[in-house]
C-alpha cells in the first residue's frame, strides 16, 4: 500500500487556500464580453426596445409607408406625393424658408452666444447678464410667440416695435398732421385736387382768415394745443387768422364761430397761391393763430396736402417680406442663451497660461479672440451650431402663433406645412408622410456629422 505524499497528486487542497479562480470567458456561450449574461441583459433592455420600436421605428416606418399612397390611402400613388413636394407651390415656399432657417438662425444665434460669453467673461456682473440672457429658455415657444405676437404688433400702441420705430422716425422727421380733418359745406373752404383745401373766396387784407375744420378726435390733437383765439388786428399791412378744431365736446357749439372749448390747430399749414404759385405761407400756432404778408391779398388761401397726410405707423413686421426674419429674430432671443451657457462652459476650460503667452508677446485681444480663442472652442462651436441646425429643422410653434393668417403662407416652414397637410381642412395623410419622410431625410445628415464628431472626440 502506497501512501500519498504532501503534495503528491493525491493531496488535498489546503484549507486556507486562496488562489485566485479562473475568471469565466468571455467568449464562453451565454455570456457578453463584460461576462454578464445575455438573457439577463436583453430582460433588462426588453422595455426600452419596445418603447423605441413603438414610439420610433414604428411611426418612421408607417410613415413611409404611407406616403406611398393617395390621400384616402386606399390607392397606391407610387412618388406623385413626393413629386407634389418640389411642384406645388406652397410647399416649395416651406422648403425654401427652412433652407433660410437653417442657414440664418444657427449662425445668429451661435455668434451672438460666442460674443455675449467672451464680452462677459471679465465684468463683474457678467453673471446677471448671463441669466438675463438665458432666462427666454424657461419660456415655452408658445409664450414666447404670444410675446412677439404683440411685440410685432402694428399699431405702435401696442407693438414696442413699432413703438420705437415711430419714435426714432418721429425725432428726425416732421411729425404728422391731421389726416381725417376736413371742413363741413358751411365752411369757407373747400376740397380740390391732389388732397389739398383751398378757400371759396380770395383773402382780403382787414379781413380776419377763418379756418375751421372738423373730423380730429380731440384726444388725437397735439397736447400742448390751446384754446383757439380770434384772430387778433393785424399789424401794418398783415393779415391775420386763426385755424381751429371747429368742434365742441358735449355740443353746443356753433359752426364757423370760435367758440371757448375749441383747440386751435398747432402746426397747420396755410399757403397763399397767385396764378399757380405760393406767395406766403404761415404756421398756425398753439391757439391757432397765423398772419401771412399783405402780398397774400387777393391771393387764394390753401391748405396743403402735407396737413392731411396719414401719420407714421411703423414697420410691417408680420407682412410677406418680413415675417420670416422677424420670427428668426424671435427664435434668436430664445436660443442665444443657451448657445451662451454652453460656449461659456467651454471657455472656462481654455488654457489661461496660452492666451497669456500671446498677449505678452504682443497680441491684442482681436488677434487673441481670431486666432487662440476661436479655433480652441471650435469643438464647443460645432456642438451647439449642429444642436441649433436640428432644431430649426423642426421649428413649428413660433411660425404658427406669431405669423398672422395673411402672412402664414409667406411664413410657412415643412413642420407647419406638415401639421397642415395632415390635419388641415383638406387634410392629405399622403403628402403629410412624404413631408415627413422629407424632414426625416433632412436630419440624418446633420446627425451622423454630430455622431462621427463624438467619436472622432472620444478617440482622443
Amino acid at each position: 500500500m502506497t501512501t500519498a505524499t504532501a503534495g503528491g497528486a493525491g493531496a488535498a487542497p489546503p484549507a486556507d487556500d486562496t488562489s485566485p479562480r479562473p475568471s469565466p470567458d468571455p467568449k464562453k456561450p451565454g455570456r457578453s464580453v463584460t461576462g454578464t449574461r445575455r438573457v439577463v441583459a436583453a430582460v433588462f433592455l426588453l422595455p426600452a426596445l419596445v418603447l423605441l420600436g413603438a414610439l420610433v421605428l414604428y411611426p418612421i416606418g408607417y410613415s413611409v409607408y404611407r406616403s406611398f399612397f393617395d390621400q384616402a390611402g386606399t390607392s397606391f400613388a407610387g412618388f406623385d406625393n413626393y413629386e407634389a413636394l418640389f411642384t406645388d407651390d406652397t410647399i416649395l415656399t416651406a422648403v425654401k424658408n427652412n433652407a433660410i432657417w437653417v442657414v440664418f438662425a444657427p449662425t445668429v444665434a451661435t455668434a451672438l452666444g460666442l460674443i455675449f460669453a467672451v464680452l462677459t467673461e471679465r465684468i463683474r456682473w457678467g453673471t446677471a447678464f448671463k441669466l438675463i440672457v438665458f432666462m427666454p429658455m424657461a419660456i415655452s415657444m408658445l409664450a414666447a410667440g404670444i410675446i412677439f405676437r404683440l411685440v410685432y404688433d402694428q399699431a405702435p400702441e401696442r407693438g414696442v416695435a413699432n413703438a420705437v420705430a415711430v419714435s426714432v422716425h418721429d425725432t428726425f422727421n416732421e411729425s404728422a398732421g391731421y389726416p381725417k380733418a376736413r371742413p363741413l359745406p358751411v365752411h369757407p373752404l373747400e376740397k380740390a385736387a391732389g388732397g389739398t383745401f383751398v378757400s371759396k373766396e380770395p383773402i382780403r387784407a382787414g379781413e380776419p382768415l377763418r379756418v375751421p375744420l372738423v373730423g380730429v378726435a380731440p384726444a388725437k390733437m397735439p397736447g400742448d394745443a390751446r384754446p383757439a383765439e380770434g384772430a387778433p388786428a393785424a399789424s401794418g399791412d398783415a393779415i391775420s387768422g386763426t385755424a381751429w378744431l371747429d368742434f365742441t365736446r358735449g355740443g353746443g357749439g356753433k359752426p364757423n364761430v370760435v367758440d371757448p372749448k375749441e383747440l386751435g390747430l398747432k402746426g397747420l399749414k396755410i399757403e397763399a397761391v397767385k396764378d399757380g404759385k405760393v406767395v406766403a405761407t404761415a404756421t398756425a400756432g398753439a391757439d391757432g393763430v397765423f398772419s401771412l404778408p399783405a402780398s397774400a391779398d387777393g391771393a387764394q388761401l390753401r391748405l396743403p396736402a402735407d396737413n392731411f397726410r396719414e401719420p407714421y405707423n411703423g414697420v410691417d413686421w408680420l407682412g410677406p417680406s418680413l415675417v420670416t426674419p422677424g420670427i428668426i429674430g424671435s427664435y434668436v432671443w430664445m436660443w442665444a442663451g443657451f448657445a451662451m451657457v454652453l460656449i461659456a462652459a467651454g471657455l472656462a476650460g481654455l488654457p489661461r497660461e496660452l492666451l497669456e503667452a500671446a498677449r505678452v508677446d504682443g497680441a491684442n485681444e482681436w488677434q487673441v479672440f481670431r486666432r487662440i480663442t476661436v479655433p480652441m472652442l471650435a469643438p464647443v462651436l460645432a456642438v451647439v451650431l449642429v444642436t441649433l441646425m436640428i432644431n430649426v429643422l423642426k421649428v413649428f410653434d413660433l411660425v404658427f402663433i406669431i405669423a398672422p393668417g395673411s402672412s402664414q403662407d409667406d411664413a410657412n416652414v415643412l413642420a407647419l406645412q406638415l401639421y397642415r397637410s395632415s390635419f388641415g381642412t383638406d387634410a392629405d395623410l399622403g403628402i403629410g408622410s412624404a413631408i415627413a419622410v422629407l424632414l426625416l431625410l433632412l436630419v440624418i445628415p446633420v446627425m451622423l456629422v454630430n455622431i462621427r464628431r463624438i467619436r472622432k472626440e472620444g478617440r482622443r
